[in-house]
């Protein structure tokens, strides 16, 4: 299993609003295609940033439902209403030591 760490870094005073759409308009949406490990507001370092943790079996996997994702109609209607929110996005993959909980 391979986990992805994605940040946002959400315009000042707009996080609640932008989890909000998140969790009602596109939460259901991408997890049609992705497993939610977990989500993150930070209180420290990079301010105004949220943080997914999403799993998937494999790189392979990951690929594969992130184009289908990105195909997803749905998807694509609901991307252009977190746009306006995010300043900054980053994307990290995570490979479990053999001793993690999680591996």
């Amino acid at each position: 299993m391979i986990y992805e760490h994605r940040t946002y870094r959400i315009t000042a005073g707009k996080a609640a609003e932008f989890l909000a759409i998140y969790e009602k308009e596109g939460l259901g949406i991408i997890s049609k295609y992705a497993t939610l490990i977990g989500c993150w507001v930070t209180e420290s370092g990079p301010l105004n940033s949220i943080v997914f943790i999403w799993g998937y079996d494999s790189y392979e996997h990951r690929a594969t439902q992130r184009g289908k994702l990105g195909a997803d109609p749905e998807w694509q209607a609901f991307v252009p209403r977190i746009l306006p929110f995010l300043e900054y996005q980053e994307s990290m993959f995570l490979n479990p030591a053999p001793f993690s909980p999680h591996a």
